[in-house]
């Protein structure tokens, strides 16, 4: 009996390890996150909120809301799973979460950042905050969009996921339609206001109008095909 207790100890123990050594390689030091990102070869995902990025974040980071569980799995469902990713918080306690998460999903792998941005800036290096613009007005944007012809809205933000993903679809469709249609964009991070007025909450969404009248309506990604039918 003793010997399969001593057995089942050391099974325990050796798992708990592996569990402690996996814990220690998901979450690395400001150094190695550093080292990791000047690579160029990785995705950065910043998991606060929409404010708490737009105060402070790393350059060139997408970001999705971990407290926001709807908006973070459709967000990160267009970041590219054999890509490795890294990601960070204010702490590193929400950031870990998520990468267990997105280890989880099939991410080949996931680093989280330790410490956060607190450890971040404690170690001296620098955040890049949002320019701060002024929001687009209700009565602006209704000017942009009371045209003659049609007008197709792009509701989005530069460091939204699927909004990225968008980019080269909007590109070419500019090339093949530019002449048929005025684009209108309008910020998802400022142009708050304008958002509520027309009833648009999630990122990216795409509204075409006919001679100021909304005729079509999209959440999410779109493709090419269905733009150009719907901008005939």
């Amino acid at each position: 009996m003793k010997p399969l207790i001593q057995y089942v100890f050391v099974v325990v123990i050796a798992f708990s390890s592996c569990d402690s050594i996996a814990q220690q390689k998901l979450s690395i030091t400001v150094t190695e996150f550093e080292s990791k990102w000047q690579t160029g070869s990785y995705q950065l995902l910043d998991v606060r909120t929409t404010g708490e990025y737009k105060a402070g974040h790393l350059k060139n980071s997408l970001q999705a809301d971990w407290l926001n569980k709807q908006q973070f799995e459709e967000r990160t469902r267009h970041l590219d799973r054999s890509k490795p990713l890294l990601v960070y918080c204010a702490s590193g306690v929400r950031s870990e979460q998520a990468a267990k998460w997105l280890l989880k999903q099939g991410f080949a792998e996931v680093f989280n950042l330790k410490g956060g941005t607190s450890a971040w800036q404690i170690e001296g290096r620098q955040l890049e905050a949002d320019v701060v613009t002024q929001q687009m007005t209700i009565s602006i944007f209704q000017q942009k969009i009371q045209t003659e012809g049609i007008v197709l809205v792009d509701i989005g933000a530069e460091w939204c996921p699927p909004c990225k993903k968008m980019e080269p679809v909007l590109t070419q469709l500019q090339k093949e339609m530019g002449n048929k249609y005025q684009l209108v964009k309008v910020d998802g991070g400022t142009d708050i206001e304008v958002m509520k007025s027309i009833k648009a909450s999630v990122l990216p969404t795409f509204i075409v109008y006919k001679e100021g009248k909304e005729i079509w309506r999209k959440e999410g990604i779109v493709d090419l095909t269905t733009l150009k039918s719907k901008l005939q």
